[in-house]
This record gives C-alpha cells, sequence and structure tokens, in this order.
C-alpha cells in the first residue's frame, strides 16, 4: 500500500507492505517522486499486466 501526501513542496510517500513493514520516503518536488516511482515499478521488472502499470504511472502523474 502507499500513501502520498503533499506537504507544501514536499511530497511524503508512506510505503506499507507485510514484508517490510513501514518504510517513508520524502521528495523535494514531483519530478523527483515520479523518478522513484519509475525506477520502483520498473516496467520490465513488474509482475503485472500493461495495464496495471500504466494505471499506477497515470496515479503518480496526479500527485
Amino acid at each position: 500500500m502507499l500513501n502520498v501526501e503533499v506537504q507544501g513542496s514536499k511530497i511524503v510517500l508512506t510505503e506499507i507492505t507485510d514484508q517490510w513493514g513501514e518504510e517513508c520516503h520524502t521528495f523535494i518536488g514531483r519530478p523527483a517522486m515520479l523518478h522513484w516511482a519509475n525506477e520502483r515499478f520498473a516496467k520490465d521488472k513488474f509482475e503485472g499486466t500493461e495495464e496495471e502499470w500504466q494505471a499506477i504511472m497515470d496515479a503518480f502523474k496526479e500527485v
């Protein structure tokens, strides 16, 4: 699960998993967050459909 909060010029993203617990990432601006998202959800390593990957990327772009 991902939770994204915009706090002024910062974006705080909290990633929660059963395996690793909670991990928090702070980005100074949207381009940094999108760069992280493209690395975290690399298209060639994504274990879902093309539509699922695109939906994730579109959700990040809406932040």
